[in-house]
């Protein structure tokens, strides 16, 4: 973060200072008082289970330079009326400064989060990148991600979720985007939107946002997401088996990661993800298409996919016990797109062993009880030996998956029917909306 006094943040955010005014806050901002960085800004939020505000002095007490809160705390701090709006104003504030920052915002139904980690480590060797920790996509975590950067920093990369109409363009004014990057359109919080066609709508604020001398990538492959093109000035780049930077040749290694050809501007290459699952080859392409646009030519952006890794935790890391078992955590979030991506992935390596604990896929709407049969059903036509189902929400999984379902009401249930029947050959693929907290099943397989 750049450096800033009290009175100047008070200033930009329409507070007051309680304490010194002329303290420097020059680290990042935090809502978790154990990880305040010394200098930093602790953001204490009154929530419906917890007060920030009652752990300013532990904040402090670590390092933090000062707190931004909506009451006084016994600590330096700007009291605003409203904290988020206040987070969202110093961000913005903090961006018009940074002129030399180039913003890339990605968004879609899913894939956020790995195609940002791919983007990140694209871009990092051309200039200090500064990419969304984990999924911090909403209207705390953009304001976060915009507020770690700093003079030095050249590329912002940055997550934008949605759970409602006007929630990208709110972002977006926040961190307006140079580049923006729009993944797919599937059914991840269908129940709250209503229809993919209004998830469409929300996602493509994104390429509303983009003025007219930056760029829109997009997934030419996507019904709902090529027709975007019209709903910006800006120009235009396409990715997919049929766009601008082309996906062929598709397959899996025997590790379950892509091989594959990009194709760009006539030139042809072999690329490889060493990630498990053939979609991050899609991840891939929207990646190099932005990089790309940001100046990295194809054979440079396909010899830095080759040494990519995860970077965000609970999706699709790989383990392997003492035993043999591999245990595959993937249970950072889940939705009908990606349940059957990472089924599919999990199948594909497992050799005829492939094992999966699933849990619910949250905000589906009418459609939910089918969504979790369609599930199950394709766990059975992978060749699944064993899907474990838990929770009364995901009871449709059993349903679908037959004979080779066993239901359990909990983790600890899960955990007992699963553990007593692997034989150290099997590929265990852990999955569920974030609500589940179904890594509980995968670090409770991992300590055996």
């Amino acid at each position: 973060m750049i450096p800033l006094t009290l009175g100047q943040i008070a200033e930009i955010t329409g507070g007051r200072v309680h304490g010194d005014a002329g303290i420097v806050v020059d680290a990042p901002p935090t809502l978790d008082s154990r990880a305040a960085e010394p200098g930093g800004l602790f953001v204490a939020i009154a929530g419906e289970h917890a007060d920030g505000h009652e752990f300013a002095a532990q904040a402090v007490g670590v390092g933090a330079a000062a707190v931004l809160g909506s009451r006084e705390v016994d600590a330096p701090a700007v009291i605003v009326d409203d904290v988020v709006a206040a987070l969202g104003r110093l961000a913005r504030h903090v961006i018009d400064e940074l002129e030399d920052v180039t913003v890339v915002a990605i968004t879609g139904s899913s894939g956020k989060t790995s195609a940002k980690d791919l983007l990140a480590q694209l871009l990092e060797p051309d200039g200090m990148t500064v990419a969304t920790a984990g999924n911090f996509n909403n209207e705390l975590g953009v304001p976060l991600t915009v507020l770690r950067a700093d003079e030095l920093t050249r590329f912002l990369v940055v997550e934008m979720g949605a759970r409602a109409l006007g929630n990208i363009t709110e972002l977006c004014e926040i961190v307006p985007p140079d580049v923006g990057v729009v993944l797919n359109v599937g059914h991840a919080h269908i129940g709250e939107f209503g229809s993919a066609e209004v998830i469409a709508q929300t996602k493509g604020e994104l390429a509303e946002a983009v003025t007219s001398d930056g760029v829109v990538v997009l997934n030419a492959d996507d019904a709902l997401v090529a027709p975007m093109a019209a709903r910006t000035d800006a120009a235009v780049v396409t990715f997919g088996e049929s766009g601008d930077v082309r996906v062929g040749d598709l397959e899996t290694d025997s590790a379950g990661c892509p091989r594959f050809t990009l194709t760009y501007d006539g030139r042809t290459a072999q690329a490889y993800v060493p990630l498990i699952g053939e979609y991050h080859a899609w991840n891939a392409a929207a990646a190099t298409a932005a990089a790309i646009v940001l100046g990295v030519d194809l054979s440079t952006a396909i010899a830095r996919l080759a040494t990519v890794g995860t970077r965000s935790p609970m999706r699709m890391e790989r383990h392997e016990r003492p035993d043999g078992v591999v245990v595959v955590n993937d249970a950072y979030n889940a939705n009908p797109e990606s349940m059957a991506a990472a089924l599919r992935a999990i199948a594909a390596v497992a050799g005829g062993h492939a094992v999966a604990v699933l849990g619910e896929m949250l905000e589906l709407g009418a459609g939910s009880h089918e969504s979790h049969v369609e599930v199950g059903r394709l766990a059975a036509e992978l060749g699944f030996t064993r899907v474990v189902v838990v929770g009364e929400g995901a009871r449709g999984i059993a349903e679908g998956a037959g004979e080779i379902a066993t239901f359990a009401e909990d983790v600890d249930v899960a955990v007992r029917t699963l553990s007593a029947s692997l034989s150290g050959r099997e590929v265990v693929l852990v999955k569920a909306s974030r609500g589940g907290r179904l890594e509980r099943v995968a670090n409770a397989l991992l300590q055996g």
